[in-house]
């Protein structure tokens, strides 16, 4: 009898810590990829075995299985291992691909297609173990326990030997929030920094300065909370080689693209050896450094397109390190503040699909958001925006409802007061903040409020008891996942009582109620 069978044995007998045992005894780099698939397997089965369900375990699986994505790509049980790590962390956006795949390897396996339905309908309308409120609020708890004693090993880690390891003690307490995170952490004068990273991706930034916001008194008294990279006078990076790059050696062509948007181009001589060798360490680099002369808000911001280049422009150029100045003397506001950046609002116009039975949302005439990467990614059905706020028990959504009787009761004016009316509701200022606001939209059939929500089922309550005491005929709750299907907050009543809407549906697929 071979390992894998042995194995087989010990799964049939549920007894996956001896599959772990056995797998793990032999050095990884002398298991195969299909010993590294069973122990995956192993570590799924044991991972939900208990309550709560063992979330360590299961991205232990994923590290196992997530290598060997081209050896196994057409192989069901890989597939739909993937998919069950996935599955059991609450994050059935990714599950969902893999069950799919799973099932196109092996066709009509019921267990697959039973979770595929299900996926299905969660993505409709998410339920978490801790929301993302939640996740926040027991992080800060955590790092009020363990903060003084890191300080003290900081303190007392002259030389930076352990440096890795106070890391790894940070990473592991915000990786109990977020699902993936990029950070700084260290002295800084009379207090101790924590820089958290966005790294460009404004739907990020929204969950940062959401944790940013929320950190207790107590922190603070200790600790600077930071979000962005933030601007630092005589800055500069080493390279392996040992030289030292600074805004100081780094040439920048400034092409302005559209309203406060900009291409920037750089060079720099110092980089070309290296640009030859590794180009992606390169551009992290050239784009670390520009953080770190403008401020990594301010880029966000006003960058919107990035180069890297192997030989100089012949249009004259700037230096990265005035860069910070040339944009201020174009009357833009170089500020770093996050929340400002959020709170700015971009207006759109769309030529509105006429069918009533198009997706939801394609009605739309004009609108206005915060958070333009979030409705592109809708219109253009790609889910990884989505994908993200999900792994850190957060969705991003709209609400629906008709215009026709608002129209009809006051005009245009109406429209506007009854999202007003709507939008604080959801906000209830003086609870707890289960929601951020990002925008929203009036297309000829429907008007629609979009926002994040940090507490979806706080959220859906506040919003259901609202829509129960307006005067609109119907209301629903889409995520801003475009194949969804919608959720049901208020039925339509129709005229004649045996022609009301399926009361057994809580789901509508996408169109107008009819």
């Amino acid at each position: 009898m071979d390992i894998l069978e042995q194995c087989q044995k010990w799964h049939e007998n549920n007894e996956f810590q001896k599959i772990i045992d056995c797998l793990e005894n032999i050095p990884p780099t002398n298991r195969t990829p299909e010993m590294d698939s069973e122990l995956a397997r192993a570590y799924n089965n044991l991972a939900i075995s208990g309550e709560p369900i063992d979330k360590q375990l299961l991205k232990i699986a994923l590290s196992l299985l997530l290598p060997y994505e081209e050896y196994f790509q057409d192989d069901h049980y890989w597939n739909f291992r993937v998919g069950y790590s996935y599955y059991y962390l609450e994050q059935e956006g990714r599950a969902l691909s893999y069950f799919q795949k799973a099932l196109k390897c092996l066709p009509n396996d019921q267990d697959t297609q039973e979770l595929i339905d299900s996926c299905e309908s969660l993505l409709a309308c998410p339920h978490f173990y801790m929301c993302f409120k939640k996740r926040v609020e027991e992080g800060w708890k955590t790092f009020v326990k363990m903060e003084q004693l890191l300080r003290q090993k900081m303190d007392e880690d002259k030389n930076g030997d352990h440096s890795k390891e106070h890391m790894g003690e940070m990473e592991e307490l915000l990786n109990s929030v977020f699902d993936t995170i990029s950070f700084e952490m260290g002295p800084h004068g009379e207090k101790y920094e924590l820089i958290l990273s966005p790294e460009g991706d404004k739907v990020k930034l929204f969950e940062l300065v959401y944790f940013q916001k929320h950190a207790p008194k107590e922190v603070l008294e200790h600790w600077n909370i930071l979000v962005g990279r933030q601007p630092l006078e005589n800055i500069g990076l080493e390279t392996s080689d040992g030289w030292f790059i600074s805004g100081e050696d780094v040439q920048v062509w400034l092409e302005e693209i559209g309203e406060e948007s900009f291409s920037l181009s750089l060079y720099s001589k110092k980089l070309l050896p290296m640009l030859k060798q590794n180009e992606n360490q390169v551009w992290w680099a050239l784009s670390i450094l520009t953080d770190q002369e403008l401020g990594e808000i301010c880029q966000m911001r006003y960058i919107d397109d990035f180069h890297v280049l192997d030989q100089p422009k012949s249009e004259p150029s700037i230096l990265l390190h005035n860069l910070r100045k040339t944009l201020q003397e174009k009357g833009l506001d170089v500020s770093i503040d996050p929340v400002a950046y959020l709170e700015t609002y971009t207006g759109y116009e769309l030529e509105p699909d006429q069918d009533p039975n198009a997706d939801w949302r394609m009605d739309v005439m004009a609108g206005i958001t915060n958070c333009v990467p979030l409705m592109s990614a809708y219109v253009n059905a790609d889910p990884y925006y989505m994908d993200n706020l999900n792994a850190d028990g957060a969705v991003a959504g709209f609400f629906a409802y008709p215009l026709d009787h608002l129209e009809e009761e006051g005009g245009s004016q109406r429209i506007f007061d009854f999202r007003d009316e709507l939008e604080e509701a959801l906000l209830c200022k003086d609870k707890d903040e289960i929601v951020t606001i990002t925008g929203g939209a009036t297309g000829i059939y429907c008007g629609y409020v979009d926002f994040i929500a940090w507490d979806l089922q706080g959220v859906l309550t506040r919003a259901k008891e609202f829509f129960d005491q307006s005067d609109v005929s119907w209301a629903i709750f889409h995520t801003l996942r475009r194949n969804a299907v919608a959720v049901t907050l208020k039925k339509m009543e129709m005229e004649n009582e045996n022609d009301e809407v399926d009361s057994g549906c809580d789901f509508l697929i996408g169109g107008l109620l009819s």
